[in-house]
């Protein structure tokens, strides 16, 4: 899921002018290997590097303050789950840069779609001219919450956006909520502390260092026993609808988007385990797998640290410093130094006749080399690093003009520049650099000095100097690329999830509005030379009539007295309008017809609907199977009718990428996207509900526990044997367990109007199907209702209370009496006396007291296009 920054040309070393600032290129030369180990070349005075421009002379770099007083060091097992904090140095702004990349025009021209996204145009002076230089560059923020990511580790130092509490209250289709928490303790008696059978568990199935539980709930800052019940659920195969609706104390509460959230963080870690195996496998094959290396492979936390640890026994890659050094058989001086240095020679490893250890110097530098590998690899200093550079960055933003040399903090980058970057990147036209701060750097070096990597026993000074070396090397060579390939996969990871987030917003904004009941509908897909294509749809989007008229040729009127034919013949009141090509000279053709009453005695009015996706699904197998004799054209303007009668019903036939709700669909995860729409299609078709004895089939795929398979069985079914006279039925269905039967039949209603549409076949060829399932064959009000099946004798008892009866559901009367229960005792206590959940009575009271044919999306939208109807009707009549 994560994108790996490209890697590219060697970059220059830049020295700015505000307060020294260091900047390091994100990428390292792509001709040389800078962990290839050699013999040790003896060490300039001052520091060089190769520059494409003449550097500006820096500042002197300011004092660094003492460091303070450290306790002696913990042992191993205490630092396993938490970073030592180290003393905080005053550092200048970290600045991430690109270097400057020129393309030439033609390169720009071969590839059109990358003029459409770069920020800025070429300036063309000529047939050689070449496009404006473009950098972009982060700014490594400062971190407000510095202990919290100490304690989260080193997987922990990315952006995170602060977790708003919100009101509770139940599910609702409004503007997404937060997640819902609970900081104050349990939620209705939910544990507060992790049941150690269930959390040791998991550890054991994973074989990770890491506790899965506490992990989860750092990431998602969702609380611990709520992760534990989240995960429970999911392993118990429960969909995301049934846990919302149905297990809502089991989740504190929390809406679809946080269980999702939480759900996708668990099956990346469960990922991440089952990665961490397989490389384990692999290095133990290859020989090369050592104690050490398996326990720091199974404490990473993240894929990037993961690839990080694994990169350099990658088969291919070649030989790190560190391992020929190893292979030389320095390991035990590099372990000697930091254990006894009191005891260690290295002028004893010293072989005249062997490369790498002929002399002291070159024993030394394949000590350092061991060493700073192991500095790179170890869990606490990786920590570390990643703690001290959120910590000396600066909250200001260079001023830029769009992507030329812009310059931004890390934390204030916005999700849709971080993609739009990348996608330059991709091609080929920016070049990005992640400056990290030198004081970072001199923090960390001394920390590693002084505290985590100090000799327990006193040392002497050339010794000392070999440390100090390995830390320098660690950090430039090891850590430093880690860092800003850590930073760019979590912009990139982040910008992903806002993206993806935006999609969900708008597609559920769209599934649920509210439809248009109960009048004939014309569906009109606008156009200009193959003419305006008609469908005329019953109230039940049955199609009536199709017809193509050309409204922008010669002969207005003729077309104009055949619209009035047709609307007065169906007495049709509704037009509904694409709004493609042709929409604003249509909708003025309507428009005026209907100031002049033209189709007197008819009360008619308009709206425009988006038609995206209309043509795509046009040419679909679906539609072909539906509508297998109208033209595609004509199919187009059934679509866009059926849009306004039953938005839900129509737009889940259509791929939710084409239905334009969302941007850079094509540069985030494609299967994590899917996976998101498809889990809002789900969410939005199960809480509404649907009518199992006329919806279809594509619907009812949608269903939480349904899919393809059993949404075509339920088809057969009703078609060969009739209606369903109750939800029990669902188990004679093919295919349906009692697993699928849980998770669909709250969300599955049985109309009694619609039963009373059909002739019902006898009750003893309706009771044929699965040997061994007995199911009554008469009608269950409660079937109706958004009440479960497993909830039936709570609502059975619970109308006892009242006194009422099942056949009084909807009535204001049953009403009455369950609204002044629940005034005289609250919802609580009469969930005490029913042996039941708040919850669960509160979600039998809404089912008992809705009124028949209830509609979340009518309670939540209030209609949108009944008033965009009259408010395009009121327009006209304004104009006449």
């Amino acid at each position: 899921m994560m994108r790996k920054a490209r890697a590219a040309t060697t970059k220059a070393v830049k020295y700015n002018d505000m307060d020294s600032d260091l900047s390091f290129s994100q990428t390292v030369s792509s001709g040389k290997d800078s962990d290839e180990w050699g013999p040790p070349e003896p060490k300039p005075k001052a520091k060089t590097a190769k520059r494409t421009v003449e550097p500006k002379a820096p500042k002197e770099p300011k004092a660094p303050k003492e460091p303070k007083p450290r306790a002696a060091r913990k042992p191993a097992a205490e630092r396993k789950t938490q970073a030592p904090k180290g003393p905080k140095d005053s550092g200048s702004s970290g600045l991430a840069g690109t270097r400057r990349k020129k393309v030439e025009d033609k390169a720009g021209e071969d590839k059109g779609e990358t003029q459409t996204y770069c920020p800025q145009k070429a300036e063309k002076s000529g047939p050689s001219s070449r496009m404006k230089e473009e950098r972009v560059s982060f700014i490594v923020s400062e971190a407000h919450q510095a202990d919290r990511w100490a304690d989260e580790g080193s997987s922990q130092a990315e952006l995170r956006v602060k977790k708003e509490k919100v009101k509770e209250e139940d599910f609702t289709f409004d503007e997404p909520c937060l997640k819902k928490q609970k900081t104050s303790g349990a939620c209705l008696g939910q544990p507060t502390a992790l049941p150690s059978s269930e959390a040791q568990s998991l550890r054991n199935e994973l074989n990770m260092n890491w506790n899965m539980i506490q992990l989860l709930s750092t990431l998602t800052c969702v609380e611990q026993w709520v992760c534990l019940n989240v995960v429970v659920l999911l392993r118990e195969e429960n969909t995301v609808p049934f846990m919302v609706r149905y297990r809502k104390e089991m989740i504190n509460h929390m809406d679809a988007d946080a269980v999702r959230d939480v759900q996708m963080v668990y099956e990346e870690l469960c990922s991440l385990a089952k990665k961490t195996q397989s490389v384990i496998q692999t290095l133990k094959k290859d020989g090369v797998l050592t104690t050490e290396l398996e326990q720091n492979l199974r404490s990473c936390q993240s894929a990037n640290e993961l690839d990080h640890v694994y990169s350099p026994y990658k088969k291919g890659s070649k030989l790190t410093k560190a391992r020929r050094a190893k292979a030389l058989g320095l390991e035990g001086a590099a372990t000697a130094l930091m254990e006894t240095p009191h005891s260690l020679d290295l002028r004893a490893c010293v072989k005249p006749d062997t490369e790498g250890l002929s002399s002291v110097e070159e024993v030394a530098t394949g000590v350092e080399h061991i060493l700073a590998d192991m500095i790179a690899k170890d869990p606490d200093t990786l920590t570390y690093s990643a703690l001290k550079d959120k910590e000396q960055g600066k909250s200001d933003i260079d001023k830029f003009q769009l992507y030329f040399d812009f310059t931004s903090n890390i934390q204030r980058i916005q999700p849709h520049q971080t993609l739009a970057i990348n996608r330059g990147e991709s091609f080929k036209i920016l070049t990005v650099k992640v400056n990290i701060p030198d004081s970072v750097k001199s923090d960390f070096t001394r920390w590693c000095i002084n505290s985590r990597w100090r000799p327990k026993t006193f040392a002497r000074e050339e010794l000392n100097a070999i440390i100090r070396n390995a830390v320098e090397d660690s950090y430039k060579r090891l850590i430093l690329p880690f860092l800003t390939r850590g930073y760019r996969t979590k912009l990139t990871s982040a910008a992903e999830k806002e993206s993806i987030a935006m999609f969900v917003r708008n597609l559920r904004q769209r599934l649920l509005v509210g439809p248009v009941r109960g009048c004939v509908i014309m569906g009109v897909d606008p156009g200009f030379t193959h003419g305006c294509k008609l469908a005329v749809l019953s109230p039940t989007s049955q199609i009536l009539h199709t017809d193509v008229v050309y409204l922008n040729n010669p002969g207005q009127q003729r077309e104009a007295d055949k619209l009035r034919h047709l609307m007065i013949k169906y007495s049709c009141t509704r037009v509904v309008i694409g709004n493609g090509t042709a929409c604003r000279e249509t909708e003025s053709f309507f428009s005026d017809l209907i100031s002049r009453r033209y189709f007197h005695p008819l009360d008619v009015s308009y709206c425009i609907t988006s038609e995206a996706g209309a043509s795509i699904y046009s040419v679909s197998p679906e539609a072909v199977k539906e509508m297998p004799d109208l033209d595609p054209n004509l199919r187009s303007a059934v679509s866009i009718g059926r849009r306004v009668q039953d938005p839900l019903a129509e737009l889940v036939k259509i791929d939710p990428k084409h239905i334009g709700i969302g941007t850079y669909q094509h540069d985030v995860s494609a299967g994590a996207l899917k996976a998101a729409l498809g889990g809002v299609v789900q969410e939005c078709v199960s809480f509404v509900g649907v009518d199992i004895n006329i919806c279809s089939e594509i619907l009812m795929r949608h269903v939480s526990g349904l899919n393809a398979g059993r949404a075509r069985s339920i088809a057969e079914w009703r078609e060969k044997k009739g209606p369903f006279i109750n939800r029990e039925q669902l188990k004679l269905v093919k295919g349906m367990g009692p697993k699928s039967y849980q998770q669909c039949a709250g969300f599955i209603r049985i109309n009694p109007q619609t039963l009373q549409r059909y002739v019902h076949k006898s009750a003893a060829k309706k009771g044929k199907g699965k040997t061994g399932v007995s199911v009554p064959n008469s009608f269950n009000p409660l079937d109706q209702t958004c009440i479960h099946p497993e909830s039936y004798h709570v609502a059975q008892r619970f109308l006892s209370l009242v006194g009422g009866h099942v056949d009084q559901i909807g009535s204001a009367a049953l009403r009455n009496c369950v609204e002044s229960k629940v005034r005289t005792s609250c919802v609580e206590d009469l969930a005490r006396t029913l042996d039941t959940t708040p919850e669960t009575l509160q979600l039998i009271i809404d089912g008992l007291t809705q009124p028949p044919g209830f509609d979340i999306r009518h309670s939540k939208t209030l209609t949108t296009h009944f008033h965009i109807f009259f408010k395009r009707h009121l327009q006209a009549l304004e104009r006449n």
